[in-house]
């Protein structure tokens, strides 16, 4: 497809793409709608109003996770050193630490704070990079977590610092061997009953 350009008409495409997208319930249309216009609108120079304004669509565009945190406990800022303390304790308590640092991650206000903490920036590179096979659920909420950082270019070389791209590129490598290992059982699976006929 060409992009989304300033003839992309605005209704249709966030149908189709509410259609073509699961995760996007179709009461989003709306919001969805008013993101696309801002991409058709957006000018490349960034100032702090901007900024702002960008991470509020940002918000309420992942403002549809909010239903499915399995995590209930609301999370402090203040706690955020014992939040770094669960990471070094067993999967299920990482991932409870992982998710609440996600929803500090996730309000804007926080992330200033956040990248300036090297404690709490060392230990997510860490576990993602030992345990990234062993949980999806991990995986997911500190690659979501750098996600929200990497929405700002003040932050993209602290991520280079924790070489946080080569650990995505790594994961998306090894989930696409898996994909294709998983089809080629599925294709042998789908051949034997009709060598068996034969």
């Amino acid at each position: 497809s060409s992009g989304i350009n300033a003839e992309w008409p605005l209704r249709p495409g966030s149908e189709v793409i509410v259609e073509k997208c699961n995760l996007i319930h179709p009461s989003k249309v709306p919001e969805l709608e008013q993101l696309l216009y801002y991409l058709q609108t957006r000018k490349v120079t960034v100032n702090t109003e901007t900024v702002e304004q960008e991470m509020e669509r940002i918000r309420q565009a992942t403002s549809q996770f909010d239903d499915i945190d399995e995590i209930q406990e609301k999370a402090d800022l203040n706690e955020l050193e014992s939040y770094v303390d669960l990471l070094y304790d067993d999967m299920k308590t990482k991932t409870k630490g992982t998710s609440l640092i996600l929803q500090l991650a996730r309000n804007p206000d926080n992330l200033a704070e956040l990248i300036e903490n090297e404690m709490v920036l060392g230990a997510l590179s860490r576990v993602l990079r030992e345990d990234w096979k062993k949980s999806i659920d991990l995986c997911t909420n500190i690659v979501y977590i750098f996600f929200c950082f990497s929405s700002f270019s003040e932050f993209h070389s602290i991520l280079l610092q924790y070489k946080i791209g080569s650990s995505c590129l790594q994961i998306i490598e090894n989930e696409l061997k898996r994909f294709e290992y998983w089809n080629d059982e599925l294709a042998k699976k789908k051949k034997v009953p009709t060598a068996t006929l034969r």
